[in-house]
């Protein structure tokens, strides 16, 4: 790895200071800080010449003691260029440069005495600042009341929003111009259990743009710990934005202790949409602490089914009596249905697994508990430690370690995070006794302690900490309805996915997920880190279940094959049940064969809320493979294969629509061709409405 650090002190005149330009290395992305008048830290950005953020105030407004917002003098500067490089442990990428210029401004409250600095990094992909509070006597404890960071930008431009929910990302994204933003638009019966809009003027982050003059913008944040998740006021007449934060249940944002530093807001910048979606995470993760676990060889990334999608459609229940399922959870009838984990049908999946070559199951429903656990803020609730008399957790622990398969533990919180706190290292003893090596945690309702929200200062810590001390037991998680990552997973690497956003699940038992729903989610949810949206769904129609419901995956099956290298994750599953893919075992192999770790990416086409192809390099091997979606429109397009070693010869085995597929009137149409490709090859792709092609590209030896 190399490095080359070059660090810049510069002191001036104080009059001096209190304007500055910070460049990126291209020099065409730039930041201006400035004092105003009355001394308050102000910053506009531009990109290739041209205004992205007009000036736009920082500050803060504290409880008990005078506001951190204006009557400041610049103190000192200091400067650092940083070109660097690194290896995640697992990604998108072997090695990921951190290449930026950096100014931090030590700003001085003349009235207080106390001591603000803003550091501002500049990347050629957009840019990134962070309030530091450094000791100091006059700041020690302190309540933050509001964030005053804008966003004042320059037009009306086109958004994929969501609704500033504190409790969940579910929604699908809308797209409108700024001044199109509208609550109204939203139908409220989409499924989503817990809603938390704080505001009817505010829309969640990453809020991904783009302007009339086709320039892509994206406001997000990175590393957020111990502090809120930061959503979005606006005000759609001056395109104005404002960091709009979660309260904890008396109304205070943040209890803070110098010294601290917030979370970076970035701003992505680019007139080219691969850049938003190809080096706007590798900026994320950037601004993230490097990795706390000195020892990573057990982190590993992971292929796997499990007992799940049959509580979606309907086949099975969660709870022993019958009744709880997804299909009830959304006012049908109660029914007696039969058990879904039950030592039997766990063998059943734990057998599929080692037959295809799968390295995990998972299993939900297992524990007692399952019969009275949602919409009722119960507190008492799981105890993550007993098993249902008909799950056999000793049987089947060693029955899967025959079988060279690991078992995925569950564990559902229903939101009371006190009582999984309570009773967390127990849980955490009955893991690793039985040797799971990696948890699923759910946060399905309202949290308790009550009051708080899912993206409120207590649960970031919350979220964070269990990673932390499943790290210190060397244990994978993959965390659902959780607050959306902002890049921890390099800091902790064990966070080896998240769901926060609206998954496949949705397409089971609500008006589903609307074509353009996965070529939006790199532009925003992915930003953060990769997301366990459980593709692979091939019998898309659910009426087939007989649970009186006519619900779809809004995708062909070609679709779900290139979810898989759309959508990146370290932790892919197999959604669909076993017997769906024995009935389509030629278009299974493309999910047995693709890998889930990557040596290299090249985003060759993107367009939000339209189409994205990808083409990945497995880790360690020669092996290339390709996704491509495209919304409810048909799609035609020709990729060049120049990605690939010159001189070698490789077998490229294509999963495509058929001419006549069609997400909604004949989805599983799908063909099947193998063709010899080089370098210097092209291919001819054809999508369907909402379809897609996944391409696997072996070398031939």
């Amino acid at each position: 790895m190399k490095k080359l650090t070059t660090t810049i002190f510069t002191l001036l005149a104080i009059g001096a200071l209190n304007a500055q330009i910070i460049e990126s290395p291209s020099k065409e992305v730039k930041v201006n800080f400035e004092l105003t008048a009355n001394g308050q830290p102000s910053y506009s950005v531009t990109y290739k010449g041209k205004e992205i953020v007009k000036p736009s105030t920082l500050g803060f407004i504290l409880k008990d003691a005078e506001a951190l917002e204006n009557g400041f003098t610049v103190t000192n500067y200091t400067t650092k260029s940083v070109n660097d490089a690194w290896q995640p442990v697992l990604g998108e990428y072997k090695e990921i440069k951190d290449i930026h210029n950096e100014g931090t401004f030590q700003l001085t409250q003349t009235s207080t005495n106390r001591n603000v600095n803003v550091t501002f990094r500049v990347f050629d992909e957009g840019v990134a600042f962070r309030y530091e509070f450094p000791k100091q006597q006059n700041l020690n404890y302190f309540v933050v009341k509001e964030e005053k960071t804008q966003f004042n930008l320059t037009g009306d431009h086109q958004t994929f929003w969501l609704p500033g929910d504190f409790d969940t990302q579910e929604y699908i994204y809308i797209e409108s111009k700024i001044s199109g933003i509208d609550h109204s638009k939203i139908d409220m019966n989409n499924g989503i259990g817990v809603k938390s809009i704080g505001k009817p003027n505010s829309v969640q982050t990453p809020l991904q743009m783009k302007t009339s003059d086709n320039i892509y913008l994206n406001i997000f944040e990175a590393a957020v710990v111990n502090y809120p998740v930061m959503h979005l006021e606006f005000d759609k007449n001056s395109y104005q934005f404002k960091s709009h934060l979660a309260p904890n249940a008396i109304g205070d944002l943040a209890y803070l202790q110098a010294p601290f530093n917030t979370p970076w807001r970035t701003i992505m910048v680019s007139d080219d949409a691969r850049d938003i979606v190809g080096k706007g995470p590798q900026m994320i993760l950037n601004l993230n602490e490097p990795s706390k676990i000195e020892d990573t060889s057990w982190i590993k990334p992971m292929k796997y089914v499990g007992i799940w999608w049959e509580m979606h459609v309907g086949k099975s229940t969660w709870d022993r009596q019958g009744t709880q399922n997804a299909q009830n959870q959304v006012g049908q009838e109660a029914i007696k249905f039969p058990h879904g984990a039950t030592t039997e049908n766990t063998k059943r999946y734990i057998d599929f697994a080692a037959k295809h070559g799968f390295d995990g199951v998972l299993v939900e429903g297992w524990n007692e508990g399952w019969e009275d656990w949602y919409g009722n803020w119960k507190e008492d609730v799981f105890d993550f430690t007993t098993p249902y008399a008909d799950f056999d957790i000793k049987e089947i622990s060693a029955y899967a370690k025959s079988k060279g398969v690991k078992m995925i533990m569950h564990h559902e919180t229903s939101g009371s995070v006190a009582n999984y706190e309570r009773r967390f290292d127990r849980a955490m003893e009955v893991m690793k006794h039985y040797e799971y090596p990696a948890v699923k945690t759910g946060y399905v309702g309202r949290i308790i302690p009550r009051g708080e929200y899912h993206d409120g200062q207590t649960m970031v810590n919350h979220f964070n900490w269990t990673v932390e001390r499943f790290a210190e037991n060397k244990i994978l998680v993959n965390t659902h309805e959780s607050s959306r990552p902002s890049g921890y997973h390099r800091t902790y690497p064990n966070y080896i996915a998240a769901e926060a956003g609206r998954g496949n699940e949705f397409n089971a038992w609500s008006y589903g997920n609307p074509p353009a729903h996965e070529t939006i989610l790199p532009f925003t949810r992915q930003l953060g880190g990769p997301m366990d949206y459980t593709p692979g769904i091939f019998e898309t129609e659910m009426k087939m279940y007989n649970v009186g419901r006519d619900t779809k995956v809004h995708t062909t099956l070609a679709k779900q094959l290139a979810l898989y290298v759309t959508l990146y994750s370290p932790l892919q599953m197999a959604a669909d049940l076993p017997e769906n893919y024995e009935k389509y075992a030629d278009a299974f192999q493309f999910i047995k064969d693709v890998a889930v770790d990557w040596d290299d990416t090249k985003y060759l086409e993107a367009e939000p809320g339209d189409y994205l192809t990808v083409a990945r390099k497995a880790k360690g091997r020669e092996n290339w493979f390709v996704g491509a979606i495209t919304d409810e429109n048909p799609r035609k397009t020709e990729i060049k294969l120049d990605f690939l070693t010159p001189g070698v010869t490789y077998e490229a085995t294509i999963y495509q629509d058929a001419k006549n597929a069609h997400w909604d009137k004949n989805p599983k149409a799908y063909d099947i061709k193998k063709v010899k490709v080089n370098s210097k090859s092209k291919l001819k792709l054809n999508l369907a409405a909402s379809g897609g092609t996944a391409i696997s590209i072996f070398p031939i030896k």
